[in-house]
Order: structure tokens, then C-alpha cells, then sequence
């Protein structure tokens, strides 16, 4: 068993030694590891059978290196290293989903010693264009964390009535500067999005529950934030491509779906409809209103205004 597990730390030396350099002759690796040629030659061929594409080459400037493969091997980070990472990613934690789950997976192997430093490292990275919203880096851990391992959370959130939630978390949504949480509410009985820097008190419970079906995370949340909060919502069929229209509009304003390779169909919402009639118009292409009903007759309103304000405005001839 000593044997075994001295070979296994040695594996894991050499590769972080491959890690931390492009070339290494075998000498070199025999040195550093207190070991032959023909025992660096075992080890290496142990580390390709777990996935490591550990080159050899021959001749002047020739050795071992680490390259690139079809499939990417985990990687080996010393505690400088992980630290470094983690911070990073805690940093730009508004920049999606991808840096959540990567932010997910190292905090399941972060040593405990190393999580107080990442923690106050972290607190001393900030945004210089304020253009993300604050959010504590351990408040959307605990939730990745609940999420992952299927269990209810609890928290305070600001709504008309009683701010205490219990919920069982489903998933985390990036969008712009925000980031939400989609999660089934126990106490409402419904799925519900919750903007994560408006929580508070956040913390992950003991009791697990199995996952129910649930909706597209991503289209329930961009829907929700786009129309359903606001007063009045309004649907149009418009005469452009998905694409050029979802280039006009940011995603936390409508939903925009397909109508074929020439229209969309736009869902967005809105305190007044006169704000959303304005912003269809200005996007500067054909429109139709699909509902609310009253909308449409709304657009005839506003047509005349706009045709009698341009005949006002029509140049006098001289006399």
C-alpha cells in the first residue's frame, strides 16, 4: 500500500511539474523526483491512460510536455494557484452561467483552510463602471450550492406582503448586469424568479427535495423580467428577421420568438403602453399589434395626432 500510494503522489508531481513548464528533459524529472529515466518513462505512460497527452520528443531542445487533447483532463492547481482562480471568477461572476459552474466545481474541492482567503480576497475586487449590480460572492454560492445539491433555501426578500421565502431552488440565471434565481416557492405554491442582490439572510437547509418539472430556466426568466412584472403587456408581429430584432432589443426588455425567416413576434412589457408602442415604432420596422386589443385602437389615436402635428408643421409658402 506504501508503494502505491508513493507512486500516486509522484503521478501528481510530475504532473504538476508538466503544468508548470513547456519542456522537461527526463534527467530533469528524474532529478526533481528522485527517480530514473525509466521510472519517469512508466509514469508518464500512467498519466496518458488517464487522459493526459504527455508528448515525447528527441533530440536537441527535445523532452516532455504537456499538450493539448480531444478532451480536457482535470487540471492540477497548487494553493496560489486556486486562490487566484477562484478570486478571478468571483470578480467577473456576472459574466454567465460557464463561470458559475466552473465557480461550482472548485469550490466543491477548495480546501477549507483556502476558502477564508479567497473570501477576503475577493472583497477587495470591485467594478470601476459600476455597470454590475452588487452582489455578495457567498450569497450566489450558498444558492449554486443548493441548487446542486437539491436543497430548500431560505431568505428574506422586499414584496407587498410577508418577505420571509422558502423555496427549493431549480437554477441560476445571468442576464446583463443581474443575476437571478429560479425556484419552486413552498409557501406560494409556484414557480417564482427572484433577483439575487435584493436577497438577504440567504441560507442553504438541511432538507433535500426531489426536483419536480420544471420550466426552461433561461426562457422562464427572461419572459418574467421582460413582461409578466410590469402592469401592462403587449404582444406585436413584427415585419424583420428574429435576429435583427434581438439585436435592437436587449433580452431583459422583450422576448423575441420566430415567425418564420421575415417576422417575429415580440412579448414585452410596460407601466403605460404608449412607452412600448414607441419603442415597436422606433425599431423602425412594419408592425402589427397582435394584443392587448385596445392597443390597436390606441395606435389609430395616435396616428392622427401624428399626422395633424406633421400638416401643422407644413412649410407656409410666401406671398
Amino acid at each position: 500500500m506504501e508503494d502505491e500510494r508513493g507512486t500516486t503522489e509522484r503521478v501528481l508531481t510530475l504532473l504538476g511539474l508538466l503544468q508548470q513548464r513547456a519542456v522537461w528533459t527526463g534527467p530533469e524529472l528524474g532529478e526533481r523526483l528522485g527517480v530514473t529515466p525509466r521510472t519517469i518513462r512508466r509514469d508518464v505512460e500512467r498519466l496518458r491512460a488517464l487522459g493526459y497527452p504527455v508528448q515525447a520528443s528527441n533530440g536537441v531542445g527535445g523532452g516532455y510536455q504537456l499538450g493539448p487533447g480531444h478532451d480536457m483532463p482535470p487540471l492540477l492547481l497548487d494553493d496560489e494557484e486556486a486562490i487566484a482562480t477562484a478570486v478571478s471568477l468571483l470578480a467577473g461572476a456576472g459574466s454567465g452561467e460557464a463561470t458559475l459552474r466552473a465557480l461550482t466545481k472548485l469550490d466543491r474541492v477548495l480546501p477549507t483552510r483556502l476558502r477564508h482567503e479567497v473570501s477576503a480576497l475577493s472583497g477587495s475586487v470591485v467594478a470601476f463602471d459600476g455597470s454590475r449590480a452588487p452582489i455578495d460572492p457567498e450569497v450566489l454560492m450558498t444558492l449554486a450550492r443548493a441548487c446542486r445539491d437539491e436543497v430548500e433555501v431560505g431568505f428574506e426578500y422586499p414584496s407587498s406582503g410577508s418577505v420571509s421565502r422558502r423555496v427549493e431552488p431549480y437554477r441560476l440565471v445571468a442576464s446583463g448586469r443581474r443575476w437571478y434565481l429560479l425556484a419552486y416557492d413552498l409557501d406560494r405554491d409556484d414557480w417564482r424568479t427572484f433577483r439575487v442582490d435584493k436577497m438577504t439572510e440567504v441560507s442553504a437547509r438541511s432538507w433535500r427535495f426531489r426536483p419536480r418539472p420544471a420550466p426552461d430556466a433561461a426562457a422562464y426568466v427572461q419572459e418574467n423580467i421582460a413582461s409578466r412584472v410590469y402592469r401592462h403587456q403587449a404582444r406585436f408581429l413584427v415585419h424583420a428577421p428574429a435576429p435583427v430584432v434581438r439585436a435592437q432589443i436587449p433580452a431583459s426588455a422583450a422576448v423575441v420568438r420566430e415567425r418564420g425567416r421575415s417576422r417575429c413576434e415580440v412579448l414585452s412589457g410596460a407601466g403605460d403602453l404608449d412607452f412600448l408602442l414607441m419603442h415597436v415604432v422606433l425599431l423602425g420596422h412594419a408592425f402589427e399589434v397582435i394584443e392587448p386589443v385596445e392597443l390597436g385602437e390606441r395606435c389609430r389615436v395616435l396616428a392622427e395626432r401624428l399626422l395633424g402635428a406633421a400638416g401643422a408643421s407644413s412649410p407656409q409658402l410666401a406671398d
